[in-house]
């Protein structure tokens, strides 16, 4: 080889890194919010989804999307989807460490080591936690049906994950998805068409005959999905299984699978029901409530997705900033570079901060002491109301931030970045996957709306100044910014204006999260970039900023 190919000033891959340890902000939180977390198991999960074995996993299965088989070789109908085996190994992974139903059947803190441990994982790999996701959101529905639960409950949170394309009873665990969305009707779906006609009544309680279509069903390979359809009574939630108690497979035909911008190791398909048998889950005519209810879990999900690609993306430029010199010095000791960095840090953090705190309160609700009055009271009724809250502003925020911070990232690796080299350029593939959540499960006006239908079911005005209350006077942009947050809750904003108050709410409650668990350098450029500046890009951080403060606490480097 001739020396001009000599290969120098290039890093090295970002690989065997323990993903727990290197998070700073992340552990930081954890000792706020849930000083009791055992962590052991997250530490564990961390050095496993950095390996090199796993990121290699996701290459390749990002690299060699899923095959749809619409038949076998014979002519017959088969409607199977094959996937790399790549896939199967970060499945087994996300169900071993109980990131789908298992936090249902543990005690408090559950939901919130659930929640660190999605983000760790999606550092690796998000595309695959898509039925992973669907399985946590579905798994309280079921309990309105005791027949169903009894069947499927325990397998919904078993951690032994089985491919196989065989009846829910000879598995080790089970995951379920989720068809809701429809061509005519997106996320309105009281447009939806489906028809279920009662067929009979059974072991599982009510069982209908299912005919329409889906125009989104991801994940087509899990074992049952709890579907949307109509019924006279309106519309109605129905698990429809892909093999039936009988080992007949269900008339489910997949008619192909989504071309997607990223994504790409998860199967999203149009899916034709023809006389699908499925089973009421709740009440005819109940459907949408439950939906409402599956969805936001799934959008905590997207928060908290959103948040680790943002720590990897942020990772990978550091990685590389530290590494790779320029002008004489490393691109990291560059004063331009450094108030780039210095500035994804800080969102990154307050995504994480945003993104835990939601998982806090969906833990908090889901383990209130029985009382014998009805209705919640002081503590358990704030962080309800937080939670109704919390939920459509951090998917609004943290989602709509992650292209942005993606762009900003890859533009620090600058070429390096934009190639995707067989799917080892792990910053394209994260660029490609940013938009998804944002997306996925109510896109930024449907999260908007759904902000001011929170603000009409309860007092969120109150709820807010509690929570605000312990930041006050810790930065006046941070105080001005409450002041309009509490206004906008209490006085009504015109549906135009719903993003506004969405973004205004998420900034104020990140800063105050920063105030509480972070370092006062990060609380305040945080607080004077975001409340005071506005900045429209990364990298304008003002003198008064402790740069090198900000991003030695980001760097990716193993602490304990």
């Amino acid at each position: 080889m001739t020396a001009t190919h000599e290969v120098f000033n290039q890093g090295a891959p970002f690989e065997d890194v323990n993903l727990f340890r290197i998070n700073r902000p992340l552990r930081d939180a954890l000792r706020a919010w849930a000083p009791g977390l055992d962590t052991r198991r997250l530490d564990a999960l961390g050095a496993e989804m950095g390996s090199a074995a796993m990121l290699r996993h996701a290459r390749l299965a990002n690299a060699h999307p899923p095959v749809l088989h619409s038949h076998d070789r014979f002519g017959r109908r088969i409607d199977q989807v094959e996937f790399h085996p790549g896939y199967h190994a970060l499945m087994e992974a996300a169900l071993r460490h109980g990131l789908h139903g298992t936090p249902w059947e543990q005690g408090p803190l559950g939901h919130v080591e659930r929640a660190a441990g999605f983000m760790l994982f999606t550092e690796a790999e998000p595309s695959v936690l898509c039925p992973v996701s669907m399985t946590y959101a579905v798994a309280p529905a079921l309990r309105t049906n005791p027949a169903l639960q009894a069947s499927w409950g325990p397998l919904l949170a078993s951690r032994r994950y089985d491919e196989r394309f065989v009846a829910f009873d000879r598995k080790g665990a089970v995951t379920m998805g989720m068809g809701m969305t429809e061509k005519q009707g997106g996320s309105d779906v009281r447009a939806n068409t489906t028809r279920a006609v009662f067929d009979a009544d059974d072991a599982w309680g009510r069982r209908f005959a299912i005919t329409g279509h889906k125009w989104f069903l991801s994940a087509p390979m899990c074992d049952a999905f709890l579907v949307l359809a109509r019924t006279s009574e309106g519309l109605s939630c129905f698990l429809v299984p892909r093999i039936l108690p009988d080992g007949s497979v269900n008339a489910i035909a997949i008619q192909r699978l989504k071309h997607k911008l990223g994504n790409h190791a998860n199967a999203s398909s149009e899916v034709e029901f023809d006389g699908a048998a499925g089973w009421l889950v709740g009440g005819e005519g109940r459907g949408v409530p439950q939906i409402l209810a599956m969805g936001a879990l799934t959008r905590l999900d997207c928060a908290l997705g959103t948040a680790g690609l943002m720590r990897h993306a942020l990772s990978l430029a550091l990685h590389h900033a530290e590494r790779r010199h320029a002008f004489g010095k490393p691109l990291v000791a560059q004063p331009l570079m450094k108030n780039v960095l210095a500035d994804l840090a800080l969102e990154s953090e307050a995504a994480t901060a945003l993104a835990l705190r939601l998982a806090v309160a969906v833990d908090r609700t889901e383990h209130v002491a029985p009382r014998p009055a009805a209705g919640l009271h002081g503590a358990d009724a704030h962080e309800a109301v937080m939670r109704r809250v919390l939920t459509p502003v951090a998917k609004f925020w943290v989602c709509k931030r992650g292209s942005h911070f993606a762009q900003e990232a890859m533009e620090c690796l600058g070429g390096n970045g934009y190639v995707e080299d067989g799917g080892a350029g792990a910053m394209a593939r994260i660029y490609r996957e940013m938009p998804l959540n944002s997306i996925w499960e109510g896109a930024g006006n449907i999260m908007a709306l759904d902000l001011l239908r929170a603000l009409r079911g309860a007092d969120v005005a109150a709820a807010l100044e509690h929570e605000l209350a312990p930041a006050r006077g810790a930065h006046p942009a941070l105080d001005t910014a409450i002041a309009r947050v509490l206004h906008g809750a209490g006085g009504g904003v015109a549906e135009a204006q719903a993003r506004s108050l969405a973004r205004d709410v998420a900034l104020a409650l990140q800063a105050a999260l920063l105030q509480r668990q972070a370092p006062a350098a990060v609380f305040d450029a945080f607080c004077a970039s975001r409340l005071q500046g506005a900045a429209d890009v990364f990298g304008l951080l003002d003198e008064g900023a402790d740069l090198d403060v900000i991003v030695e606490r980001a760097r990716p480097l193993e602490t304990v």
